[in-house]
């Protein structure tokens, strides 16, 4: 089995009210990881917490760095912990 973890992204840049969270929701969903994105209250920030295998961590950190085709984003913050399995799913949290 692979390597379990926990990561923190804070996603900057063009990402609210652009289904930058539906389509993080989407990826992570077809990955198998939980957790959730929500907007912060930043105007140009939105935060996933995701758990899961660390390699499908790292492809949904790949396309958190791209989002969807209205998004600009500027960079990406991510911060790695331990695996706690406190989410039943992934979810939009607003």
């Amino acid at each position: 089995m692979s390597a379990l973890a926990c990561v923190t992204a804070t996603v900057y840049g063009k990402v609210q009210g652009v289904y930058y969270r539906a389509f993080t929701s989407r990826i992570a969903k077809s990955l198998g990881v939980r957790g959730y994105a929500r907007n912060m209250p930043r105007l140009d920030a939105v935060e996933v917490m995701a758990e899961g295998e660390k390699e499908k961590l790292g492809e949904l950190i790949k396309q958190l760095e791209v989002g969807p085709p209205e998004s600009l984003v500027d960079r990406v913050e991510v911060k790695w912990s331990k695996f706690t399995g406190e989410f039943p799913n992934f979810e939009v949290r607003y």
